[in-house]
């Protein structure tokens, strides 16, 4: 999927690693239910926040053996960055903005992982505060759904917390099964 991304990267054993585990964190994060069933707005920001919430859990289950993963935690965190500077590159943003729109999105992105951390080792309220505040801050609170996000981001936390580090290091990673669709969580 991100072919294109491999020729803006240093190549290293790691970003080769981190360009697999970043295509999967991509696929789930555009999962179809999250933004037909469960609200999260499929524009940009809705995008970036669904791959933040995916990447943050890879993260968050590689720094349980930091410093083993250190460095492919790292090259992770560097392959996000460098595909939002190339997407912005593809839409047209200048050149001299660049720098500043990547500088945001990573404050936004480490102001999510505090939250995100918070949440899950904390009560489910602070979850899903922070997702009110995060997935769907532009559409007013997620209401239902924001309950759903919050099992899924819980299921999603578990199933790799106890997965096999050795296969997240070779380049696999899994989620847990997206919520299934229902009518009383659509909020847009």
């Amino acid at each position: 999927m991100f072919k294109q991304l491999r020729d803006w990267l240093q190549p290293t054993p790691e970003s080769e690693i981190a360009l697999k585990l970043y295509d999967q964190i991509v696929l789930a994060a555009r999962q179809a239910v999250f933004y037909q069933h469960l609200g999260v707005p499929d524009d940009l920001d809705g995008r970036f926040e669904m791959i933040a919430l995916h990447q943050h859990l890879a993260l968050r289950r590689l720094r349980l053996e930091a410093p083993k993963h250190a460095v492919l935690g790292q090259a992770l965190f560097d392959v996000m960055f460098t595909d939002m500077d190339r997407s912005l590159r593809l839409m047209g943003v200048s050149d001299i903005s660049i720098g500043k729109r990547v500088k945001a999105m990573v404050k936004a992105f480490y102001g999510r992982v505090a939250a995100y951390d918070a949440g899950l080792e904390g009560d489910d309220q602070a979850l899903i505060d922070a997702l009110d505040r995060n997935l769907y801050g532009t559409v007013n609170g997620g209401g239902p759904a924001s309950r759903q996000m919050l099992d899924y981001m819980r299921a999603s936390d578990q199933l790799l917390q106890s997965a096999d580090s050795n296969m997240i290091a070779a380049g696999t990673i899994a989620f847990a099964p997206p919520p299934a669709p229902s009518n009383e969580a659509i909020t847009c």
